[in-house]
């Protein structure tokens, strides 16, 4: 597609509607209510959100995390019913971004895209990586180095990335298998350990080998707690992303975010108590020496050979959850490419031929994901994740703020799925919870992110890249003008009619 000039003789609402259909730059639809809910069901992905900070998380706070996380699921659940009443208002390609575009404004919707696309495409690596763990653990490989790991986490990012770009029906069937292996390694899995082999009463949740030091429990640890907790309960939010693949989607969509929240939330919260119980040693994990209290559980529970197969169903869940992320993240990259806000648009605007699928976004988001891995450093994986949670909550915050700014101004339009009265409540409510959580996770922790100046790291992570999305803004900015504005999109066929 053509440059146009960005503010004299910027094409007409019109026009731009119309040349957007003329190159087909709209998404094919082939996703359902129950395959837009599996996409988010393995974006978010029990064993994900699980069996990756759970080593994290004990050591920082001992069995007491769990108390965390029924705290973090219900502040979630705000932010989700949110998401489903603007989604449904706006089923567009790009969620978070096109929520706050069309709520507040282009400059505002691009800041938000800022946050979510570095905060999703970090959290790919995170996923190639730890899966990678768990592939070689199958292989046998019980000690890997760092550059061992992260060779193999680019040969799953080029497979993930693969499926991608393969088809829908492809990544639709790879997210049914998935849910299967979540129920087996998820549900089944925690059942068998608490039936057979619980070896710490339920209170170790309140009285955990020494987690408890009077109030700076609550001060520090648990806190901490909760800030890790956030990054079980990420990934909703997607289904909202592929919004314009979706069929009726202005009701299809608000029930696969807010559902597929809560089916996953109640089988974390069952999981993670389940494994808590069934650890041998929590003192162990929390002074350090013992790093992967998963693995070590079920060997010593289950024995070498059944945990190798737990460790392939665990490959299975991170696998599909980078490839949900990926969908989603890669929506939000072409959805700013086709208004043009972005360098690089007329290359990251490409979709294939048959399926209409972004494939060059799918390659520029897998390079940066297969490159992130080989940094070096012994804490580089928790950096990486309480980054991720920033990134991600900070783009939460931008479209839950503008849903509060808009219903207080008294401006808000329902869709078809709505809150009702209870909107405004949910709104404000919401808001309180993104600001504590954005806060929580950025506050320097020696515990999380190192001592000294790691402690800063992911508030330097967040400033470096606020910085440069400020100098890139102004220069995409720079006339004042943007190629499609506020609210255009409502020409684009089919826009109407899923929000009738």
């Amino acid at each position: 597609m053509a440059d146009s000039p960005r503010v004299h003789g910027v094409e007409t609402a019109e026009e731009i509607a119309e040349d957007l259909i003329d190159n087909k730059l709209t998404l094919k639809r082939g996703f359902t209510l129950p395959s837009v809910f599996a996409l988010a069901f393995s974006d978010m992905a029990p064993i994900v959100s699980i069996y990756t900070v759970f080593g994290i998380i004990v050591a920082v706070c001992g069995a007491g995390f769990w108390l965390a996380m029924p705290i973090v699921l219900v502040g979630q659940l705000l932010i989700a019913a949110v998401f489903g009443d603007v989604a449904s208002r706006f089923p567009l390609a790009g969620s978070v971004y096109q929520w706050s575009r069309q709520l507040v404004g282009p400059r505002y919707g691009w800041f938000t895209a800022w946050a979510y696309i570095w905060g999703l495409t970090i959290a790919l690596a995170t996923l190639t990586y730890g899966g990678a763990g768990f592939l070689l653990g199958v292989l046998g490989v019980s000690a890997p180095s760092h550059n061992t790991q992260a060779l193999v986490a680019v040969c799953l990012v080029v497979f993930s990335s693969g499926v991608n770009v393969a088809g829908r029906k492809i990544l639709k069937y790879f997210f049914y298998f998935s849910i299967a292996a979540e129920v087996l390694s998820s549900v089944v899995l925690a059942t068998i350990l608490l039936i057979s082999y619980r070896v710490n009463p339920i209170s170790a949740i309140v009285h955990s080998a020494g987690a408890l030091h009077g109030s700076a429990y609550l001060a520090g640890p648990f806190l901490a707690a909760m800030a890790v907790a956030g990054w079980s309960f990420l990934g909703f939010e997607s289904a909202g992303s592929v919004a314009e693949e979706v069929e009726e989607p202005g009701r299809a969509v608000p029930k696969a975010i807010f559902f597929s929240l809560l089916t996953v939330g109640i089988v974390v919260l069952y999981t993670s108590l389940c494994l808590i119980m069934a650890v041998p040693n929590i003192g162990a994990v929390m002074s350090g020496q013992v790093l992967d209290p998963i693995g070590t559980t079920l060997r010593a529970h289950l024995g070498a050979g059944t945990a190798r197969g737990f460790q392939f169903l665990f490959l299975i869940g991170f696998l599909a959850s980078f490839m949900a992320v990926q969908a989603a993240v890669t929506r939000c990259m072409w959805a700013q490419a086709r208004d043009r806000v972005l360098p690089a648009h007329s290359f990251l605007i490409k979709l294939t031929k048959h399926e209409k699928l972004p494939y060059n976004a799918v390659i520029f988001t897998g390079v940066i994901a297969a490159a992130l891995p080989f940094i070096n450093s012994p804490k580089v994986y928790g950096m990486l994740i309480n980054f991720t949670s920033a990134g991600f909550f900070i783009a939460y915050a931008l479209p839950v703020f503008g849903v509060a700014w808009v219903r207080a101004r008294g401006k808000w339009e329902a869709g078809p799925w709505t809150l009702g009265k209870w909107g405004p409540l949910v709104a404000y409510a919401a808001s309180i919870w993104v600001a504590f959580e954005v806060i929580n996770i950025l506050w320097p922790r020696a515990e999380l992110y190192g001592a000294g100046f790691l402690a800063w790291s992911v508030i330097i992570m967040v400033a470096g890249l606020g910085v440069l999305g400020v100098a890139l803004h102004l220069w995409i900015f720079r006339d004042g003008g943007v190629h499609v504005r506020q609210g255009e999109l409502e020409g684009i066929e089919g826009f109407e009619s899923a929000r009738a």
